[in-house]
């Protein structure tokens, strides 16, 4: 006896598989790097192609010059936003540690770089003290500390900063000097350091695991019995430190200082984090993605400079670029 013919019933849903621009998007989804490695080649690339010169060992120097110091910024930038903060004060905080460390520079390298640090850790830490304890919102507390900063230090420059604002030679090495035959920035090492510790915090850490928590759930975690004011001055004091850093790299890249010195770079710190997938709600992102985001920025910087590109359109082309990218990256992590 023949066995029946089965078949589906009429109307049962049919399996198809995922069509390759659905694999496509799951996998960005899943690897948001990919994305903005692809955009960072397409940069370079488009960049080279305007100015033949620039994929010479010397125009990629200038880039990473640009780079190491957006870099460390956007470090402290992503710490805060991962927390649910965020620091406008890190302009300044960079200039004044540069301009204390460029007034100390007669008195030893060591002695410079060590008080511009006190600076940014002192910068830092009170606006922690601010946000944790006495629950200022952080965009006010870090707006009012900048407002402090400049005022005290247009002040302090004419009395007691007054003297140099050359920076010292091993600070000028550090941040605008390479290896021989290279072309690779010392300032690099520094950043490729700071990277290193940073990532390590954030997932290796305990304290990294608690900075997620706060930024996505602070309620939760203090009714677990965390003291949440301690995570967050800790977070702020560090990122004074980079801010710290970053401002002497750039003392050093410039040779000289001036209290507009790091002005350029606040809304690039910002926008190097939150390219790199960082979340300006907190508790979500990483400084992997934020180490692309600089570069691209950078790259970025230098095409519109060999373009002879006018500030008002650099301003225009640059928010378009950093909105396109912050609006794709948003949609490949829904998709995900």
């Amino acid at each position: 006896m023949s066995q029946p013919t089965l078949s589906a019933p009429t109307g049962a849903p049919k399996t198809t598989s995922a069509g390759p621009a659905a694999r496509v998007g799951a996998l960005l989804a899943e690897n948001p790097a990919v994305v903005l490695v692809g955009v960072l080649a397409i940069l370079i690339l488009v960049t080279g192609l305007i100015e033949p010169n620039y994929l010479s060992t010397s125009g990629l120097r200038s880039t990473l010059l640009q780079a190491a110091p957006l870099g460390i910024l956007a470090a402290a930038q992503t710490i805060l936003l991962l927390s649910g903060g965020i620091d406008l004060s890190l302009s300044m905080i960079a200039a004044s540690s540069a301009y204390v460390a460029a007034n100390q520079s007669p008195q030893g390298a060591a002695i410079a770089i060590t008080l511009g640090l006190i600076v940014g850790l002192i910068a830092g830490t009170a606006n922690g003290v601010g946000v944790a304890l006495f629950r200022v919102n952080p965009l006010i507390m870090t707006l009012a500390m900048s407002g402090i900063l400049l005022g005290l230090f247009t002040s302090w420059t004419q009395t007691i900063l007054a003297g140099s604002t050359r920076v010292h030679e091993f600070i000028r090495m550090a941040g605008g000097g390479s290896f021989p035959g290279t072309g690779i920035p010392y300032s690099l090492v520094v950043w490729a350091g700071v990277a290193a510790i940073l990532i390590w915090l954030l997932r290796r850490s305990g304290w990294g695991r608690l900075l997620y928590a706060i930024g996505d759930n602070e309620v939760a975690v203090r009714l677990a019995g965390v003291r949440v004011w301690q995570v967050r001055i800790s977070a702020y004091a560090l990122a004074g430190v980079l801010g710290a850093i970053g401002g002497i790299l750039l003392g050093g890249r410039n040779g000289s200082v001036d209290l507009q010195l790091a002005n350029a770079f606040l809304l690039p710190s910002i926008a190097a984090a939150v390219i790199g997938g960082t979340s300006i709600f907190g508790g979500v992102g990483g400084y992997a993605g934020t180490i692309l985001g600089a570069l691209i920025l950078s790259v970025l910087n230098s095409m519109l400079t060999f373009l002879n590109v006018g500030q008002a359109t650099q301003q225009v082309v640059y928010g378009a670029i950093v909105l396109t990218l912050a609006w794709g990256y948003a949609g490949f992590t829904r998709r995900g």
